[in-house]
């Protein structure tokens, strides 16, 4: 609606526990995200099953393990939206609808496709729900009709995804009966001097393909308060001499996060064993970074290091300021201070970082009610949400069926 903040959607699949990984990855990001716009985040658990779904046993304690970690790293039910994918049917009903119009090729053409079979050969992937999984992707955010979608540079293919088949299905669908006359109406409501303005930059657009023109045009729809949402619509899509934009194109919000490496220097992932859990006990993050392995070179105490070959570094980078990175630095290149000295300075910070939201995750952990209740009231007004969209949808396609 016109005056609200934009909508962000983000989901993350139920992998149980979450580590620092998500944390500096997504989390921190989504906290900033709800204080600035309308967001609504979920659990993808359907996705999951694109993968694993010969132990769906496990999924149900994952999304809940999943979920006391959101709350406890400081995503607020109060400003935003948390839900459970496969508690909004919405999401199912507007991926079968879309894949009417989605070409195969489409599909087959998302990089991530190929490159997970080949990553994931133990499993077989050869499933119409694999192949199909960027579809429900777009579905997940046209059904809310969100307007940003954070994601890393590997998943932009998938919005661009998202935009072609929201493109298609407004191309399809958005003729409504009357349309140009309707449009037309809509116009006179803008007032005499912004119903000109409009005029002028569609036909600079359209006769003349001024880019700069039809960004002013939209500019100026954004700001008009006198016309409805289906008017305001059904204008954006008058201007390129299309139908009413039904579904509106999402734009990737690409998310710059720190690299998080796992205590091997890889990427920290389960699947390498190399991760720091948001709620392993004190004393077990402290082992773990205090046995992290370091630049191979430095065998004795006195033998100079290289820090860029440090897993420990990385630790650094994230934690440390400038003063304590240049110490780090000159002192292992010297040999004037020892790997544990160097690691000793990464623990506090950790430690400090996590105490916090250890102490949250306690208190939800204490209160699965409270949790279930948090996630059954995201889920009605995601439903609500959507329901919006599908009535929209439903009625463009030809099964608004009354009566």
């Amino acid at each position: 609606m016109p005056g609200q903040p934009m909508r962000v959607l983000s989901g993350m699949r139920p992998t149980g526990r979450l580590h620092l990984g998500h944390y500096h990855g997504v989390l921190k990001n989504w906290v900033k995200l709800q204080a600035e716009y309308d967001c609504f985040f979920f659990v993808a658990d359907w996705h999951a099953l694109t993968t694993h779904y010969e132990n769906p046993h496990i999924i149900e304690e994952s999304v809940w393990d999943m979920v006391v970690d959101w709350l406890a790293a400081g995503v607020d039910p109060n400003n935003a939206t948390l839900f459970i994918q496969s508690r909004v049917p919405a999401h199912a009903e507007l991926n079968v609808l879309l894949s009417m119009i989605t070409p195969l090729s489409w599909l087959e053409r998302v990089p991530s496709y190929k490159d997970q079979q080949l990553q994931l050969k133990e499993r077989d992937l050869s499933t119409y729900g694999f192949l199909g999984y960027p579809l429900l992707q777009s579905a997940d955010i046209l059904v809310y009709r969100a307007g940003l979608v954070p994601v890393g540079e590997d998943q932009v293919a998938h919005v661009e995804l998202t935009r072609e088949v929201a493109r298609r299905f407004n191309h399809l669908y958005g003729r409504e009966p009357g349309y140009e006359t309707r449009a037309e109406e809509a116009i006179k409501k803008m007032g005499k001097k912004n119903a000109k303005m409009y005029r002028e930059l569609r036909t600079a657009y359209m006769e003349q393909g001024d880019r700069e023109a039809l960004e002013t045009a939209r500019a100026l729809l954004e700001r008009q308060k006198n016309i409805t949402l289906g008017d305001k619509e059904r204008l954006f899509g008058f201007l390129e001499g299309g139908g009413k934009i039904i579904l509106p194109e999402p734009q990737a919000m690409l998310t710059q996060a720190p690299k998080m490496p796992g205590l091997d220097g890889r990427k920290m992932s389960k699947s390498y064993d190399n991760v720091i859990s948001l709620r392993d006990p004190p004393a077990e993050v402290e082992k773990k970074l205090r046995t992290m392995p370091t630049d191979p070179a430095r065998v004795h105490r006195d033998d100079p290091g290289d820090p860029d070959k440090c897993p420990v570094w990385d630790f650094h980078m994230i934690y440390s300021d400038a003063e304590r990175k240049d110490w780090v630095q000159k002192g292992c290149r010297s040999a004037k201070i020892g790997c544990l000295e160097c690691k000793q300075t990464i623990i506090d910070p950790v430690l400090a970082e996590l105490k916090p939201m250890q102490e949250r995750a306690v208190e939800f952990s204490r209160d699965p009610l409270l949790v279930r209740n948090i996630i059954a009231d995201g889920c009605k007004r995601a439903q609500d949400a959507a329901e919006t969209t599908l009535v929209d949808v439903r009625a463009a396609i030809g099964l608004g069926y009354s009566g």
